[in-house]
């Protein structure tokens, strides 16, 4: 059974910074391409950061480009997400995702998501 949990996600003023983590469980965690989606109230949910399966190339929204870095530990299993000088409109549920191989398409798995509120 995957498995994906995400944790470090809060509140924090403007300008800030926060790391959120995921932990994924019950796959080959290397063979997979692992990314960051966000939710803001009212809005579509849009894919943040993406690190592609053993090229480790990575993938960003233009909105967080130069603020936000993913980064992966294969020995651990785990994805972060690291969040630098924080906007309000950064306010959103984010969601871990992982999907098979390097290619496009539907993520695979999702974990529940971790809320991060940025206050101005």
């Amino acid at each position: 059974q995957v498995q994906l949990v995400e944790s470090g996600g809060g509140l924090v003023q403007a300008g800030g910074s926060l790391r959120l983590s995921c932990t994924a469980s019950g796959l080959t965690f290397t063979r997979y391409t692992m990314g960051w989606f966000r939710q803001a109230p009212g809005k579509e949910r849009e894919r943040v950061a993406a690190e592609v399966w053993e090229s480790r190339i990575a993938y960003y929204a233009d909105s967080v480009k130069g603020r936000f870095t993913i980064n992966r530990d294969n020995t651990k299993n785990m994805v972060y997400l690291q969040m630098n000088r924080l906007k309000p409109e950064d306010t959103a549920v984010y969601y871990c995702a992982a999907r098979a191989g390097p290619g496009t398409g539907p993520y695979d798995y999702w974990g529940q998501g971790t809320q991060v509120t940025v206050s101005s």
